[in-house]
Protein backbone atom coordinates (compact mmCIF):
# COMPACT_ATOMS: atom_id res chain seq x y z
CA UNK A 1 0.00 0.00 0.00
CA UNK A 2 0.93 3.36 -0.96
CA UNK A 3 1.43 6.37 1.73
CA UNK A 4 1.61 9.45 1.36
CA UNK A 5 3.08 12.40 3.36
CA UNK A 6 2.04 16.08 3.03
CA UNK A 7 4.27 19.15 3.17
CA UNK A 8 4.03 22.34 4.61
CA UNK A 9 2.82 24.54 1.16
CA UNK A 10 1.53 21.60 -1.02
CA UNK A 11 1.12 17.77 -0.49
CA UNK A 12 4.18 16.09 -1.75
CA UNK A 13 3.78 12.30 -1.73
CA UNK A 14 6.10 9.17 -1.83
CA UNK A 15 6.23 5.39 -1.40
CA UNK A 16 7.25 5.16 2.40
CA UNK A 17 5.99 4.37 5.40
CA UNK A 18 4.46 7.03 7.26
CA UNK A 19 5.13 7.53 11.39
CA UNK A 20 1.81 6.52 13.16
CA UNK A 21 -1.00 7.99 13.01
CA UNK A 22 -0.11 9.19 9.50
CA UNK A 23 -3.47 8.94 7.08
CA UNK A 24 -3.43 7.38 3.91
CA UNK A 25 -4.80 9.07 0.85
CA UNK A 26 -7.69 8.11 -0.97
CA UNK A 27 -8.23 8.71 -4.78
CA UNK A 28 -10.85 11.20 -4.32
CA UNK A 29 -7.60 13.04 -1.91
CA UNK A 30 -5.31 12.22 -4.77
CA UNK A 31 -7.61 14.02 -7.76
CA UNK A 32 -7.92 17.07 -5.19
CA UNK A 33 -4.43 17.70 -4.35
CA UNK A 34 -3.55 17.66 -8.20
CA UNK A 35 -6.37 20.35 -8.84
CA UNK A 36 -9.68 18.58 -8.80
CA UNK A 37 -8.64 17.67 -12.89
CA UNK A 38 -10.30 15.07 -14.68
CA UNK A 39 -9.06 11.60 -13.14
CA UNK A 40 -8.82 10.63 -16.82
CA UNK A 41 -5.59 12.19 -17.09
CA UNK A 42 -3.98 10.64 -14.14
CA UNK A 43 -2.01 7.41 -14.97
CA UNK A 44 -1.99 4.64 -12.62
CA UNK A 45 1.08 2.86 -13.68
CA UNK A 46 3.47 3.33 -12.32
CA UNK A 47 1.65 3.58 -9.10
CA UNK A 48 0.46 7.10 -8.06
CA UNK A 49 3.68 8.53 -5.93
CA UNK A 50 6.02 5.94 -7.40
CA UNK A 51 6.67 7.34 -10.82
CA UNK A 52 10.37 8.97 -11.78
CA UNK A 53 12.07 10.90 -14.11
CA UNK A 54 13.17 7.60 -15.76
CA UNK A 55 9.03 6.40 -16.08
CA UNK A 56 8.36 10.12 -18.36
CA UNK A 57 11.14 9.79 -20.50
CA UNK A 58 10.20 6.64 -21.57
CA UNK A 59 6.66 7.86 -22.01
CA UNK A 60 8.61 10.77 -24.33
CA UNK A 61 10.41 8.24 -26.57
CA UNK A 62 7.72 6.11 -26.99
CA UNK A 63 4.91 5.72 -29.39
CA UNK A 64 2.65 7.42 -27.37
CA UNK A 65 2.34 11.39 -28.86
CA UNK A 66 0.58 12.69 -25.91
CA UNK A 67 2.51 14.63 -23.48
CA UNK A 68 2.89 14.50 -19.55
CA UNK A 69 3.49 16.04 -16.46
CA UNK A 70 5.13 14.46 -13.14
CA UNK A 71 3.82 15.99 -10.10
CA UNK A 72 5.54 15.24 -6.81
CA UNK A 73 5.63 11.60 -8.39
CA UNK A 74 2.22 11.23 -10.29
CA UNK A 75 2.21 11.35 -14.45
CA UNK A 76 -0.78 13.55 -15.10
CA UNK A 77 -1.71 13.90 -18.95
CA UNK A 78 -1.44 17.59 -20.21
CA UNK A 79 -4.73 18.65 -22.13
CA UNK A 80 -4.73 21.68 -24.87
CA UNK A 81 -7.75 22.04 -27.02
CA UNK A 82 -6.40 23.18 -30.77
CA UNK A 83 -7.48 26.55 -30.54
CA UNK A 84 -5.42 27.44 -27.36
CA UNK A 85 -2.77 25.65 -28.82
CA UNK A 86 -2.40 27.48 -31.75
CA UNK A 87 -2.80 30.30 -29.63
CA UNK A 88 -0.06 29.41 -27.74
CA UNK A 89 1.92 29.01 -30.97
CA UNK A 90 1.46 32.30 -31.57
CA UNK A 91 2.39 34.08 -28.28
CA UNK A 92 5.50 31.58 -28.66
CA UNK A 93 6.14 32.87 -32.08
CA UNK A 94 5.98 36.54 -30.82
CA UNK A 95 8.37 36.27 -28.11
CA UNK A 96 10.99 34.26 -30.30
CA UNK A 97 11.57 36.75 -33.06
CA UNK A 98 11.91 39.53 -30.08
CA UNK A 99 14.25 37.46 -28.50
CA UNK A 100 15.79 36.40 -31.35
CA UNK A 101 16.64 40.06 -32.55
CA UNK A 102 17.75 41.09 -29.26
CA UNK A 103 20.02 37.79 -27.97
CA UNK A 104 18.01 37.27 -24.88
CA UNK A 105 17.59 33.55 -24.91
CA UNK A 106 15.50 30.66 -26.48
CA UNK A 107 12.04 29.80 -26.62
CA UNK A 108 9.91 26.84 -25.32
CA UNK A 109 6.75 25.54 -26.69
CA UNK A 110 4.08 23.09 -25.12
CA UNK A 111 6.56 19.97 -25.03
CA UNK A 112 9.30 21.71 -23.30
CA UNK A 113 9.96 19.87 -20.15
CA UNK A 114 11.83 21.09 -17.12
CA UNK A 115 12.61 19.79 -14.01
CA UNK A 116 11.92 21.62 -11.37
CA UNK A 117 13.32 19.51 -8.16
CA UNK A 118 13.19 15.41 -7.75
CA UNK A 119 9.92 14.39 -9.09
CA UNK A 120 8.42 17.38 -10.22
CA UNK A 121 8.88 18.04 -13.50
CA UNK A 122 6.17 20.81 -15.44
CA UNK A 123 5.71 21.94 -19.36
CA UNK A 124 4.28 25.22 -19.69
CA UNK A 125 2.49 26.50 -23.24
CA UNK A 126 5.22 28.75 -23.51
CA UNK A 127 8.47 29.26 -21.96
CA UNK A 128 11.61 31.78 -22.71
CA UNK A 129 14.81 31.06 -21.11
CA UNK A 130 17.32 33.31 -20.51
CA UNK A 131 21.06 33.06 -21.75
CA UNK A 132 21.88 33.94 -18.07
CA UNK A 133 20.51 30.97 -16.75
CA UNK A 134 22.35 28.43 -19.46
CA UNK A 135 25.28 27.36 -18.03
CA UNK A 136 27.54 27.13 -20.78
CA UNK A 137 27.64 28.08 -24.44
CA UNK A 138 24.85 26.03 -26.00
CA UNK A 139 21.26 24.58 -23.89
CA UNK A 140 21.94 21.27 -22.43
CA UNK A 141 20.74 18.12 -24.56
CA UNK A 142 19.59 16.08 -21.12
CA UNK A 143 15.80 14.58 -22.26
CA UNK A 144 14.44 16.80 -19.39
CA UNK A 145 16.25 20.03 -18.41
CA UNK A 146 17.35 21.13 -14.92
CA UNK A 147 17.19 25.27 -16.20
CA UNK A 148 14.19 26.97 -14.86
CA UNK A 149 12.52 28.82 -17.37
CA UNK A 150 12.35 33.16 -16.79
CA UNK A 151 8.84 33.23 -18.40
CA UNK A 152 6.33 30.74 -18.42
CA UNK A 153 2.59 31.54 -20.03
CA UNK A 154 -0.04 29.05 -19.93
CA UNK A 155 -3.19 29.18 -21.80
CA UNK A 156 -6.30 28.06 -20.76
CA UNK A 157 -8.47 25.00 -21.97
CA UNK A 158 -11.58 24.27 -20.74
CA UNK A 159 -10.13 21.24 -19.50
CA UNK A 160 -7.72 23.13 -16.93
CA UNK A 161 -9.50 24.08 -13.64
CA UNK A 162 -8.63 27.26 -11.11
CA UNK A 163 -6.54 25.07 -8.73
CA UNK A 164 -4.51 22.88 -11.37
CA UNK A 165 -3.53 26.16 -12.39
CA UNK A 166 -2.69 27.59 -9.07
CA UNK A 167 -0.81 24.87 -8.20
CA UNK A 168 1.18 24.94 -11.15
CA UNK A 169 1.97 28.73 -10.23
CA UNK A 170 2.87 27.51 -7.34
CA UNK A 171 5.41 25.61 -8.67
CA UNK A 172 6.55 28.36 -11.41
CA UNK A 173 7.44 30.89 -8.49
CA UNK A 174 8.44 28.43 -6.18
CA UNK A 175 11.44 26.92 -8.49
CA UNK A 176 12.60 30.39 -9.92
CA UNK A 177 10.12 31.39 -12.19
CA UNK A 178 10.19 35.51 -12.44
CA UNK A 179 6.86 35.98 -14.83
CA UNK A 180 3.80 33.98 -15.55
CA UNK A 181 1.12 35.01 -18.05
CA UNK A 182 -2.08 32.89 -17.82
CA UNK A 183 -4.19 33.70 -20.86
CA UNK A 184 -7.78 33.03 -20.69
CA UNK A 185 -9.18 32.97 -24.31
CA UNK A 186 -12.79 32.70 -23.22
CA UNK A 187 -12.90 35.64 -21.32
CA UNK A 188 -10.28 37.65 -23.64
CA UNK A 189 -8.03 38.32 -20.51
CA UNK A 190 -4.26 37.82 -19.04
CA UNK A 191 -3.06 37.15 -15.56
CA UNK A 192 0.90 38.47 -15.41
CA UNK A 193 2.67 37.15 -12.29
CA UNK A 194 5.74 38.65 -11.52
CA UNK A 195 5.58 36.76 -8.24
CA UNK A 196 3.67 34.47 -6.37
CA UNK A 197 0.99 37.12 -4.58
CA UNK A 198 1.59 39.70 -7.27
CA UNK A 199 -0.94 40.00 -10.19
CA UNK A 200 -2.19 41.99 -12.58
CA UNK A 201 -5.16 41.82 -15.15
CA UNK A 202 -4.77 43.15 -18.12
CA UNK A 203 -8.24 43.50 -20.56
CA UNK A 204 -8.66 42.69 -23.97
CA UNK A 205 -7.77 46.50 -24.64
CA UNK A 206 -4.59 46.22 -22.52
CA UNK A 207 -1.16 44.72 -23.89
CA UNK A 208 1.37 42.04 -22.24
CA UNK A 209 4.32 43.36 -21.02
CA UNK A 210 8.06 41.51 -20.96
CA UNK A 211 9.01 43.64 -17.69
CA UNK A 212 12.26 43.19 -16.49
CA UNK A 213 12.24 39.23 -17.83
CA UNK A 214 11.66 40.65 -21.47
CA UNK A 215 12.38 44.37 -21.65
CA UNK A 216 10.78 46.49 -24.10
CA UNK A 217 8.11 43.56 -25.41
CA UNK A 218 4.95 44.41 -25.77
CA UNK A 219 2.06 42.29 -26.92
CA UNK A 220 -1.42 43.59 -27.80
CA UNK A 221 -3.84 41.22 -26.62
CA UNK A 222 -5.83 42.14 -29.68
CA UNK A 223 -3.56 40.54 -31.10
CA UNK A 224 -3.53 37.17 -29.43
CA UNK A 225 -7.31 37.01 -29.77
CA UNK A 226 -7.73 38.39 -33.32
CA UNK A 227 -5.22 35.51 -34.73
CA UNK A 228 -8.13 33.42 -34.90
CA UNK A 229 -9.50 35.25 -37.38
CA UNK A 230 -9.98 35.23 -41.03
CA UNK A 231 -8.17 38.61 -42.03
CA UNK A 232 -10.40 40.96 -44.45
CA UNK A 233 -9.20 41.65 -47.42
CA UNK A 234 -7.41 45.11 -48.10
CA UNK A 235 -9.67 47.37 -49.91
CA UNK A 236 -8.18 48.62 -53.06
Amino acid sequence: MIKFRYAPSYARITAKDEPAGASTETIADLIHRLGDIDPQRILLHPAPGTATEEDLIQLLEGMDKRIFELIDGVLVEKVASTPEGMLAAFIGRQIGIFADRKKLGLIGDGATSFRFRLKLIRVPDVSFVSWNRIPEDSFPEDAVTSVVPDLAVEVLSPSNTVAEIELKLDHYFECGVRLAWIIDPKKKTAKVYTSRSRVKVIDATGELSGGKVLPGFQLPMRDIFNYLLRPKPKRR
